[in-house]
């Protein structure tokens, strides 16, 4: 783990020699952190969105993850520049914004992840992100406008149909297809025909732009290895939650079965 670059910039190196592998952190403890780095994670997602976890708890997984070698993103729970500033500067390495629709929104959410005159990002040397003050300042805002993630979640068809436009912006660095809001938005499935199209056309628009497009697949890693195939770029797996309780459940239902009560 130790010989990984720990920057957001660094899981879309072109010299990577696989392909990035996240998960879910919906947990509010340090050690599920601990297990997806020791399992070998290359980043995680503190998942502000659709876990109780409040912005303490962020910022304790998010040290937790850089200190084990894996970077820390974060899904934010709305795209307010206040929320966004709190978690750069409690350490974030990037962040996953939901339901970016237009080029317009996208747009403010990237400026709000770079410092002047690339955006609007307020200086806070003295956070964890400029090492308590003790970072050099030029280094500090170098890092902010460069080695920093901005992800718009797509989310609806309007988004896949802005993504060239979303991506064509400097301040954005990659995207990531919700493919279950998506489904949901088109009264249909993730594996419909009308969705893998539009995957795909978010996956042409990032190549196009140069950079990036990720997806989930829960716990389904042939599906997601395929679609690495297929040309997505990142991939998330699970999340800690659903870890726990398959296992758990396969640990009963075994049992039961084993001692016939099943």
């Amino acid at each position: 783990m130790s010989g990984r670059r720990r920057t957001g910039a660094g899981l879309f190196a072109p010299d990577r020699a696989t392909t990035p592998l996240g998960t879910w952190l919906k947990i509010a403890s340090g050690e599920p952190a601990e297990i997806m780095a020791f399992a070998g994670f290359d980043f995680v997602v503190v998942d502000l969105e659709h876990a109780p976890l409040d912005l303490q708890t962020a910022y304790r997984l998010i040290n937790s993850a850089a200190a084990l070698g894996m970077a820390p993103l974060v899904r934010v729970p709305d795209k307010t520049a206040s929320t966004i500033q709190k978690i750069l500067d409690a350490g974030a390495m990037g962040i996953l914004v939901p339901h970016v629709d237009t080029v317009e929104e996208a747009a403010a959410v990237g400026r709000a992840c770079r410092f002047p005159p690339h955006g609007v990002r307020g200086a806070g040397g003295t956070s964890r992100a400029g090492g308590w003050g003790l970072r050099p300042n030029a280094d500090y805002l170098a890092a902010g406008n460069d080695d920093v993630l901005c992800i718009p979640q797509l989310e609806s068809v309007e988004a896949v149909r802005a993504a060239p436009r979303m991506l064509a912006l400097d301040s954005v660095d990659a995207v990531f297809v919700g493919s279950a809001d998506l489904s949901m938005s088109m009264g249909t499935t993730p594996a419909s025909p009308e969705v893998r199209e539009l995957i795909g056309s978010a996956q042409d628009a990032a190549h196009a732009a140069g950079k990036r497009c990720g997806l989930a697949f829960g716990g389904a890693p042939e599906r997601a290895a395929q679609a690495v195939r297929d040309g997505c770029d990142f991939v998330l797996l699970s999340n800690d939650t659903t870890m726990l309780a398959e296992a758990a459940r396969g640990l009963v239902g075994a049992f039961r079965e084993a001692d016939g009560q099943r």
